[in-house]
């Protein structure tokens, strides 16, 4: 007999998700603090998307490993939670060392270490909530880590802005990180520690004989494709390799933009990838961790790969506004393009409170979504939200005074948690509980490969076609969350698609 996972209380779900407080802390340090770190060692404005590839990168390599591991872990501590505690010690220590990196490159690689140690916790989270929890509660349970995403997120983008106000130094001699930056990742070091530690003791996981009573350790996903060949791989690879390898050469000879080796080199990686499996294929016995992420890559379900549009617009905009609010607001805004100046470190702390105010607006809008999903279902309530996100960041072209920029992140803040939930919603009930590790980090390599291509083209684009000016980067954004929200429209929800979000019942 097939017994079904029960549901589970709102305080269950809380303790689950707290420790995504945690992890969003640190994120979010990260995301307001690392341009102005680079700037402040000095980056210049073209060279700081490559230095900001260290996240995407990370999160394409580390996510579907860790997410394999984690389907077929099993020990004394449980499935997530042993990754829960080693991300979270290696990325409380890494919060200890970044703001005292003394020279570029050191900030540089310390960016790719805590982007790893990231990884390693959020993405298991996301899986943990596949686990255990019921498919009418899955949607309640990723709505919960948005609220909590928006909470901690709020307190970690403003500390250095709050610490200012304590008398914490906010200026610092050239080449130097200010004090405020420094004791706020401090600070986020022992808040990760402490809410992904509770999280880790207040949580249970089903055990695989749990699971196999739930019916579920032995799903398969519904894929659209059937397994590959070795010479479909082989063709595969070629498509990727050829074009790829020619254009990293043009690069080279033509002396076209650096910034370009990170589109084609990856691309080239990709086609190696593919070849690596048409190799493999023709050994009957291979059946690795590579085997089966790449095996269920081209084997998605047919939400996944529409979802797939949806996520690489929603990301690119989000990567453009990441990397590029810093200096569009304190040139445009401020009048400042020196880093080392008091005026510049006063836009810089703006910046945070701007990012902790779209946090705080998502933590709202996390209780505001389910509302509105009850009422245009799942694909329109994301359209409004993205569309939301980009009225939100073309403000920022027309508005001049830089306290009107909080209405701004309204918009923002909708967006933002609309994609931090809803997408998983769309997706609840399509994959299967023994590898939602591995298509969790699957899907998010949709999140990484627009990050990628912003790095690489973003700071052209700025150059060529707006006279590397910051700001149009917000414009930029702007059109990539408007396309997003035309692709969502187009998902095709299965028959019968129902889910349980705060506040009652919807259909997509």
């Amino acid at each position: 007999m097939v017994n079904e996972k029960p549901n589970l209380s709102f305080w269950q779900i809380w303790n689950m998700c707290f420790g995504f407080l945690g992890i969003q802390f640190g994120f979010a340090l990260q995301n307001a603090n690392v341009s102005r770190i680079f700037q402040t060692l000095g980056a210049d404005m073209e060279t700081i998307p490559l230095l900001w590839i260290a996240g995407p990168v990370t999160g394409l390599l580390v996510q579907p490993i860790v997410g394999y591991l984690s389907d077929n872990t099993w020990n004394r501590l449980g499935r997530r939670r042993p990754y829960f505690l080693i991300g979270a010690i290696f990325t409380s220590l890494s919060l200890l060392v970044m703001p005292n990196a003394s020279v570029l490159w050191v900030a540089a690689g310390m960016l790719w270490i805590l982007d790893a140690s990231i990884n390693i916790s959020m993405e298991p989270f996301r899986a943990f909530v596949g686990d255990n929890l019921p498919k009418r509660q899955q949607p309640k349970g990723y709505a919960m880590q948005s609220f909590f995403i928006g909470v901690g997120a709020v307190v970690a983008s403003m500390l250095p802005w709050i610490l200012s106000h304590f008398g914490v130094s906010n200026s610092a001699p050239e080449g130097q990180i200010p004090d405020t930056v420094k004791y706020a990742f401090y600070m986020g070091a022992v808040v990760l520690f402490v809410a992904v530690g509770w999280t880790i003791i207040s949580s249970k996981e089903y055990s695989p004989e749990e699971l196999a009573a739930f019916g579920e350790q032995d799903e398969e996903a519904q894929s659209d494709s059937p397994v590959r060949d070795s010479g479909r791989w082989f063709k595969s690879g070629m498509l990727f390799m050829v074009p790829a390898a020619l254009g990293t050469l043009l690069v080279w000879m033509l002396g076209w933009d650096k910034q370009l080796y990170i589109l084609s080199i990856g691309l080239v990686l990709f086609g190696l990838a593919q070849w690596l499996m048409s190799w493999r294929r023709k050994t009957p016995k291979a059946n690795s961790g590579f085997d089966t992420v790449m095996d269920d890559l081209f084997a998605m379900p047919q939400i996944m790969r529409q979802l797939a549009w949806v996520q690489f617009f929603s990301w690119f905009a989000l990567f453009a506004m990441w990397i590029y609010t810093t200096a569009a607001v304190t040139s445009h805004h401020y009048g400042t393009d020196d880093p080392a100046s008091e005026l510049f470190n006063h836009g810089a702390n703006w910046v945070g409170v701007l990012f902790g105010a779209y946090n705080g607006f998502s933590a709202l809008a996390a209780i505001i979504i389910p509302v509105m999903v009850s009422r245009m279902g799942l694909r329109m309530a994301h359209s409004v939200n993205l569309l939301l996100g980009a009225l939100g960041l073309l403000s920022f072209l027309w508005i001049k005074d830089p306290q009107w920029l909080l209405l701004s992140m309204v918009g923002i803040g909708f967006a933002w948690a609309s994609i931090l939930s809803l997408p998983y919603a769309m997706l609840a009930g399509c994959l299967p509980s023994n590898k939602m590790g591995v298509y969790m980090g699957i899907f998010n390599f949709f999140i990484v490969i627009p990050q990628l291509l912003a790095a690489s083209i973003l700071g052209l684009l700025l150059r060529y076609g707006f006279e590397s000016n910051p700001i149009y980067a917000m414009v930029i954004g702007a059109v990539s969350f408007a396309l997003a929200a035309i692709m969502v429209v187009k998902v095709k929800l299965q028959n019968g698609h129902q889910v349980e979000l705060v506040g009652g019942g919807a259909h997509g």
